[in-house]
């Protein structure tokens, strides 16, 4: 048994410094994704007030001078898939097949928040755990500094996830009403890309 035992610690202790580097490459991710989010959220503020208007005054006598006055498509998936959705009209099957690649896009964006979510605190946990064992056998040998030192290094890996999780929760409930408000906007477009299509002939 003590054979056994010593083995799991030795494992465990062999673990650290990767988990350790792990949460240093989520760390900094997170730090990017949280920087580009940011910028995306300035960017979407201000087309999400000219596209609201669009969408208030839009029928299908006057979709294709509206749609016009829309800024160009740029790095907005949203003008992109709506260019694309203008483009192909005539294609229903096409649209719907936009209108799908839309979704599983989205559902891509937002799995990389789900990402921080799931793995910051479990890594923060593996962090927090491991240095427990080292952490307590220098108390029973009265090794005080070793002791603090790997309660130090617990408490650091448990913050470091809990930011993790925190980037990516934050970013996954925003990037949720975003994705949900534009894919229902372009569904409604879409009915009245096709209702215009529809009384042209």
């Amino acid at each position: 048994m003590e054979t056994i035992s010593n083995t799991l610690f030795w494992i465990s202790n062999g673990l650290l410094v990767p988990v350790i580097v792990l949460l240093l490459l989520f760390f900094l991710r997170a730090i990017l994704l949280a920087g580009g989010f940011f910028g995306e959220f300035y960017q979407r503020m201000k087309l999400q007030k000219q596209f609201a208007e669009t969408l208030e005054n839009i029928t299908p006598e006057n979709i294709d001078g509206l749609l016009q006055q829309l800024p160009s498509a740029g790095n907005s998936p949203l003008l992109r898939s709506l260019s694309k959705l203008s483009a192909h009209r005539d294609d229903d099957a096409y649209c719907e097949h936009l209108l799908a690649n839309y979704e599983v896009e989205a559902e891509k964006e937002l799995g990389r928040s789900r990402t921080f979510i799931k793995l910051g605190p479990m890594l923060g946990l593996m962090g927090t755990l491991i240095p427990m064992g080292p952490a307590l056998v220098g108390l029973a040998q009265g090794d005080i500094s070793s002791m603090a030192y790997n309660m130090q290094v617990a408490f650091a890996t448990t913050v470091v996830g809990l930011v993790i999780a925190a980037v990516g929760i934050i970013t996954l409930q925003v990037k949720q009403r975003w994705y949900a408000r534009e894919m229902n906007d372009l569904e409604y477009l879409y009915k009245v890309i096709s209702r215009q299509t529809a009384e042209k002939e």
